[in-house]
């Protein structure tokens, strides 16, 4: 993983919606960690210092460096609790990591070499994404910031499907792990709605 993240975190002893709201105020953000060995934690994390993380998409998908009085946690990202139309976080969910056992993460999609396609380039196509991220399960020390999906020699009328991505090793798509029926799609090469029309 190229990048790293850290939250400063501070332990809350002040419970309940009033106490939030009051934090909320502050420009704090309550959340909870939890997970592992411990009993569960309640914090208060700095609004703009989680704003700040939040602008990377890497950071939904990375292990993250949890400071809480001087000591150092290893925790993902599990959940965000937002206001339904107000730019605010209500809550923050921290999950515990275990470097001995295998977590599940969604991780998004990349999608490379799209202009230069071959299903685009030469047949008039147009790429679709089915899906844009997927959920893997792997250690956390090889947990990827994202999974490449190469388009270059994608030609029309192609389907990628779960199957067909080329994962970092030891890494796992949950959803395959199902059985059959599960194998969904990720991307398509396609002819335009109308179809593709003949060079003049």
């Amino acid at each position: 993983m190229s990048v790293s993240f850290e939250l400063n975190a501070q332990r809350r002893d002040d419970l309940g919606k009033g106490a939030s709201r009051r934090l909320r105020r502050d420009g704090m953000v309550p959340a909870i960690v939890y997970g592992g060995d411990e009993a569960p934690l309640s914090v208060t994390l700095e609004l703009r210092e989680l704003n700040k993380n939040l602008e990377s998409e890497a950071f939904y998908s990375h292990i993250l460096d949890l400071k809480i009085d001087g000591a150092v946690q290893k925790v993902i990202l599990r959940d965000l609790h937002r206001h339904p139309f107000k730019p605010i976080i209500l809550h923050a969910d921290l999950q515990r990591v275990d470097p001995s056992h295998a977590i599940r993460m969604r991780v998004p999609l990349h999608f490379l070499n799209e202009d230069t396609c071959v299903g685009v380039k030469t047949s008039g196509g147009v790429v679709s994404h089915l899906i844009t991220e997927v959920e893997v399960s792997c250690s956390p020390n090889v947990l990827p910031e994202f999974i490449a999906v190469d388009l270059a020699q994608v030609e029309l009328g192609t389907i990628l499907h779960l199957s067909d991505l080329k994962l970092p090793e030891g890494v796992s798509l949950v959803e395959l792990a199902h059985g059959e029926g599960h194998d969904q799609g990720v991307v398509s090469v396609h002819a335009p709605h109308g179809g593709v029309q003949a060079e003049a």
